[in-house]
């Protein structure tokens, strides 16, 4: 998890995208948002609320497997609920549309360029003028006229 106190979902987002790398824990997430979503609408139209209750159960069982035993690491959930359900269905919305696969894409790059900026250079520290001088280049005398 995020040590640093996300200000907004907008910055949660790419820590959240981070979290779910993994394809399959991805296409686990789908199916566990659908059914999610599937049964707070049979819940509606029987007015049943076994239907309800089943809903957190299929969403959170098959997440969760995705993060436990995929990605292994912790859902999200646990420090930031609302923002976590709020990606869950954005994520969902972007795997409908065939744009989560780039997203992660995008949030993996920014990842690695922001490491790479704060790596220390291959000079380590030193200038151009701390570099060793050329070697002398010996001359034969032979060819020398």
């Amino acid at each position: 998890m995020s040590a640093q106190p996300f200000r907004s979902f907008e910055e949660f987002w790419p820590f959240y995208v981070g979290e779910h790398a993994d394809p399959l824990n991805r296409k686990l997430h789908f199916v566990g948002t659908t059914l999610s979503m599937l049964c707070v609408g049979a819940a509606v139209v029987t007015r049943k609320k076994a239907f309800l209750a089943a809903a957190p159960l299929c969403g959170y069982g098959f997440a969760w497997v995705g993060h436990f035993i995929i990605e292994k690491n912790r859902p999200a959930t646990f420090k930031h609920p609302l923002w976590s359900l709020r990606g869950d269905f954005r994520m969902w919305a972007k795997t409908i549309k065939g744009e989560m696969d780039a997203e992660v894409a995008k949030v993996q790059a920014a990842k690695a360029a922001e490491a790479e900026a704060a790596a220390p250079t291959a000079t380590n520290g030193a200038s151009s003028h701390d570099a060793p001088a050329a070697a002398p280049v010996a001359l034969d005398p032979q060819t020398m006229n």
